[in-house]
């Protein structure tokens, strides 16, 4: 039986069961961070708009994106 490429198991890597724990709770912690950050004034101030809903929602995903990859990497490099 053959290895899945390496491609393949790139795009396979965000949903990896290994991988995922990790990624959720530093998605968690340092986005809400970063979310307190850019717009904790205006959700204190009842001034968020739905641009800055999708904004804050979608930029959970760059820290939850970066660790996948440092895990993946740092799997490979073990190989």
């Amino acid at each position: 039986m053959s290895q899945p490429s390496k491609q393949n198991s790139f795009f396979a890597a965000p949903i990896d069961r290994d991988f995922r724990p990790t990624a959720i709770c530093v998605a968690l912690i340092v986005e809400t961070i970063l979310f307190s950050i850019n717009h904790g004034t205006a959700l204190v101030k009842r001034k968020m708009t739905v641009d800055r809903w999708i904004s804050g929602v979608l930029t959970y995903l760059v820290p939850y994106a970066v660790n996948i990859h440092g895990q993946y990497t740092s799997r490979q490099r073990s190989i």
